[in-house]
């Protein structure tokens, strides 16, 4: 029987967005990494570009928790398993602490990881110590580390801030306002790890800088029970998957590749902007990214335009997520107005804006199954093509994003938590639709038969393409 396991453990969170907690977390990580110790680091809520980050600053993967699209379960499992290999786990909470339902506080109390609230100390000097209570005070059960200052000016602030802490709370030091420190961001984010040429001296700069103004001593394990293991089925064996990622392509989560291996896919990477062909594949992801600031060159390589319309017409699947449906359209037109026309196969057009225009976690019933993910887009498409399914915000969030599809292709704004359904996800990237229809046979529920099954996966008044 597996055992409980123990680690150092935080939960990075703040009063609201935009208060720095994705640096404080990088700067942490690299601290700890960079004195010897193996760190892994964890995002709370449904997001790419700060595990990114996270990635770089660790030297580890970085995977998402969630209470509601990654689930209990599978949650505690990914705790259980960093607790066995880790010194530190570091946890990037989402939003404000409270904020949102499952909140970064109830994710918090349900594993027993105690908060590290970061606050950004610009303009303020005691008023610091009554946020800090705040946040520690507010929900008597949660567990709650100490706080940290960003964005603090000279040492003399940074001691007024120290100094304003209350009722025994923990002082982790600070980090400056220094611009060479702070990480860059654009409309969806941070700016990708990959084109910031400067990051690891950045996280090596924040690490010094935080490790001069605090202890950097680990704060107390915590205990990580163990989670029920359940093995992957074998449901795509053999299934060459090639998986789109490069600049304009980079949105994947870790946990959905490493189940389509689990189940015995095989990935090849490749680029939709510099290479000129597909690799030799039964199955095609293109997921979401920067498709708009790469839109010209991703119009120019007709090539691989070529190579995934024949892909299509040769019946075989395709799923597309957010800036992965976009390159699908026929055309896609920037912020500034400059027009490219792409791949063509999802008629319509989208138009970026620039306000954020959906942000929601989605819950989407297909013919395969319900699978969870998230959406969050700046982007506007119009289609007269009927969705053959709509998603659902839990908590009321915006949008009801449509899924569109056409024989195998699929297509939708919403990005796809794979192990939120492994045999609807399997059943998406079959070679087949008699595999497809075999991946979804369950005891509980019986899988449609072919006929059935062709029907709802065709989009309503849609011919379906190949066999």
């Amino acid at each position: 029987m597996n055992q409980p396991r123990h680690c150092p453990a935080v939960l990075i969170a703040a009063p609201a967005s935009g208060q720095g907690k994705t640096t404080v977390t990088a700067a942490l990580a690299r601290l700890h990494r960079n004195l010897g110790r193996k760190v892994r680091v964890f995002k709370c809520g449904p997001d790419f570009l700060d595990p990114m980050i996270h990635e770089r600053a660790s030297g580890a993967p970085v995977y998402q928790l969630d209470m509601w699209m990654v689930g209990e379960q599978e949650s505690r499992r990914l705790l259980w398993e960093a607790a066995g290999e880790a010194d530190l786990i570091l946890i990037e909470g989402v939003m404000g602490l409270f904020d949102g339902t499952p909140s970064s506080a109830d994710l918090a109390r349900h594993f027993g990881v105690p908060v590290l609230g970061v606050i950004d100390g610009t303009a303020m000097a005691q008023t610091f110590g009554a946020l800090a209570l705040g946040l520690a005070r507010y929900q008597p059960d949660l567990p709650f580390a100490g706080v940290l200052a960003n964005r603090v000016g000279t040492l003399r602030h940074a001691q007024l801030l120290e100094g304003s802490l209350t009722e025994g709370l923990r002082w982790y030091g600070a980090l400056s306002r220094e611009t060479g420190i702070e990480l860059p961001s654009r409309h969806l984010g941070l700016v990708q790890a990959s084109e910031l040429n400067d990051l690891d001296a950045r996280l090596d700069a924040a690490a010094q800088a935080l490790g001069s103004s605090c202890e950097v001593a680990l704060p107390p394990p915590v205990t990580f029970a163990a989670p029920q293991l359940i093995e992957a089925e074998p449901l795509l064996a053999g299934v060459r998957i090639a998986v789109a990622r490069d600049e304009a392509f980079a949105f994947t989560y870790g946990a959905s590749l490493d189940l389509l291996r689990a189940m015995g896919a095989e990935l090849t990477f490749f680029s939709p902007i510099h290479d000129r062909q597909l690799p030799d594949a039964d199955s095609l992801y293109l997921p979401g990214g920067y498709p708009e600031l790469h839109h010209q060159a991703l119009s120019e390589n007709t090539p691989m335009l070529a190579a995934i319309r024949a892909h299509h017409a040769a019946g075989k699947p395709l799923l597309a997520e957010c800036g992965g449906m976009l390159y699908l359209l026929d055309s896609l037109t920037d912020v500034h107005g400059t027009r490219a026309e792409l791949v063509g196969l999802l008629q319509g057009d989208a138009v970026m804006q620039k306000k954020l225009a959906a942000l929601a976690l989605q819950s989407v019933e297909l013919p395969e199954g319900v699978l969870r993910g998230h959406t969050y887009h700046h982007s506007l498409t119009s289609t007269e093509w009927q969705p053959i399914a709509r998603g659902l915000s839990p908590n009321g969030g915006r949008g009801a994003e449509a899924v569109y599809r056409q024989g195998r292709m699929t297509a939708s704004y919403v990005h796809f938590y794979f192990p939120s359904n492994p045999t609807a996800v399997a059943a998406l990237f079959a070679p087949t639709l008699e595999t497809a229809i075999a991946a979804m046979r369950r005891p509980d529920k019986p899988a449609p038969t072919l006929t059935e099954f062709t029907h709802q996966n065709v989009g309503a008044g849609l011919p379906a393409i190949g066999p």
